[in-house]
């Protein structure tokens, strides 16, 4: 699965090792264990899906871009299964991940306790106001896409800073987008078109 994540172009040597440590088969039904290394997403209940590990790399190695080291305190919006989160906790010091679906929330926190991942607090909330608590941080992600990036993100995002989501761009269709929040604004960037679940609010 690496391999072929890096023959796609990933090349961030922190996030191709945390992908080789974090077995993905863990994080998925058994039914669909055999899937498990393939680069696609897969159902995890709830309506939702684990996303393709291809795209955890490109979206986690878009956040780590500019560091050579770990990246400071990151905050993930939609814990899902727990796999994203496992793998951010490799190249973050703190990761704060947050879930709006107590059954999903309730499946990741089992899936990673044989990890025993000090540096990962798992919370149950509404992501789409993020996590002032912890804020700010240098680095969000998002496993969800809304219509836009919600304020409360970028508002939480540290100066120096990067967001990594999916969001509808003006043309109407879903893309990957980057903010990166300097000491005079923020600057945004709209890439490839990506397709995740829907972002929601509240919790249920």
């Amino acid at each position: 699965m690496v391999r072929k994540i890096q023959a796609q172009g990933v090349s961030h040597a922190g996030v191709l090792a945390a992908l080789q440590a974090v077995e993905r088969h863990r994080f998925v039904d058994t039914a669909l264990v055999n899937q498990a290394y393939e680069d696609t997403s897969l159902p995890i209940g709830l309506g939702q899906t684990i996303s393709k590990p291809g795209v955890v790399a490109r979206m986690i190695e878009l956040l780590c871009a500019e560091h050579t080291g770990k990246l400071g305190r990151v905050l993930e919006i939609g814990t899902g299964c727990g796999y994203q989160a496992a793998v951010l906790a490799h190249v973050a010091r703190e990761v704060y991940s947050i879930e709006r679906l107590r059954g999903l929330h309730e499946k990741a926190r089992e899936n990673l306790r044989a990890f025993r991942i000090s540096n990962l607090h798992l919370l149950f909330g509404d992501g789409m106001l993020g996590y002032a608590k912890g804020a700010p941080y240098a680095a969000i992600i998002a496993a969800a896409g809304g219509n836009d990036i919600p304020q409360a993100w970028i508002d939480q995002l540290a100066v120096g800073g990067r967001l990594v989501a999916p969001a509808v761009t003006s043309a109407g269709k879903q893309n990957l987008v980057v903010v990166d929040k300097t000491a005079t604004g923020v600057v945004r960037t709209e890439l490839e078109a990506v397709f995740f679940v829907p972002l929601k609010s509240g919790i249920a």
